[in-house]
């Protein structure tokens, strides 16, 4: 009876025990859950809070560098209007649109004396060159009272010098970059390369012609001579371009449009540009106001930062998912 007693008493106290155990393990796993909670709270807090200080130390800087050194006027008297292009035509900032609502603003605006358009572009697009191109020239016939002087800094190249032909005067600095009044399709070609590495390049296209600048396949003879001509055909749009803008001051020399870049002295003794100068030698020596009015249309830092966001996350998405079907 006594052994059936202790027997009793040692299945309570196994069961005790595997009760306390259960119930240890559970306040343990309880508290190991509330803890990963808490963790994942304060990494979600501190990830947001990286992730705001970075938004706001990207627009402080582009702020900090969005310097405009030109003498703001209230445009209640007469003034020289500005208008900038900035980098490379149809990319980042420097689009037609943008540049043509400048413009448009800058002519419109009763006190406006002369519009100054400061060139720093090694060009881009000849789409929207020569669409800026265009509108100059309607908006100098509206406004023929106002003159419109192009002063390029740096470099006033290719699209850049494009626009600046549109000029009633181009002026530039004595070792500016001016010039390059030709076409460019560049690439590369792999096809020896890939033979002797064994690799076979597979194109899928609807079309005879759609893959013909296509690097990782031999070039297409007829399709060559097709895209040469068209180059061919947009450069002398160009020259007719430069041509109309410049007349007769241009110098009777063939190489004027073969591509090459001549300093700004060499530029002034070729005729592509009327003199040297800066912008602010321009509105006081040739319109003769100094008063500066900036009417370049500019993003602000946050819309810049989210157009650069859109872009990066954009350029993520087709290197991650490929091209696919595109019509260009």
């Amino acid at each position: 009876m006594q052994d059936k007693w202790r027997e009793s008493s040692s299945e309570a106290q196994d069961s005790l025990d595997s009760n306390r155990a259960w119930d240890l393990v559970d306040t343990l796993a309880k508290g190991a859950l509330l803890e990963q909670q808490r963790s994942r709270r304060w990494g979600i807090f501190f990830k947001l809070l990286t992730f705001g200080w970075l938004f706001f130390s990207v627009a402080v800087i582009y702020n900090a560098t969005n310097i405009n050194d030109a003498v703001i006027s209230d445009g209640s008297s007469e003034h020289t209007a500005l208008v900038e292009i900035d980098g490379q035509i149809g990319g980042g900032d420097v689009n037609a649109d943008v540049v043509v609502s400048g413009l448009r603003s800058a002519f419109e605006d009763p006190g406006t004396k002369a519009v100054i358009l400061r060139i720093n572009s090694p060009g881009g697009s000849p789409v929207q060159s020569g669409y800026i191109y265009d509108e100059i020239l309607r908006l100098r016939e509206l406004h023929k009272d106002t003159p419109l002087y192009a002063v390029i800094m740096d470099i006033g190249a290719s699209g850049g010098y494009y626009i600046a032909a549109a000029a009633d005067e181009i002026y530039a600095d004595k070792a500016s970059l001016v010039g390059s009044i030709g076409v460019i399709s560049s690439g590369f070609g792999f096809v020896g390369a890939m033979e002797k590495l064994g690799v076979t390049r597979r194109t899928y296209t609807s079309g005879e012609n759609k893959a013909f600048l296509d690097p990782f396949q031999s070039v297409d003879r007829e399709a060559a001579v097709e895209w040469q001509a068209s180059l061919d055909t947009i450069h002398q749009q160009f020259i007719d371009a430069v041509k109309t803008g410049r007349g007769d001051r241009l110098a009777d020399r063939s190489d004027i449009f073969s591509g090459m870049v001549w300093s700004g002295e060499q530029a002034k003794i070729l005729g592509l540009i009327d003199g040297l100068g800066s912008a602010g030698y321009v509105a006081r020596e040739v319109v003769g106001e100094e008063d500066i009015v900036d009417y370049t249309f500019r993003l602000s830092p946050l819309e810049k930062f989210a157009r650069d966001f859109g872009a990066g996350v954009s350029a993520t998405l087709v290197e991650a998912l490929g091209d696919g079907f595109q019509l260009m």
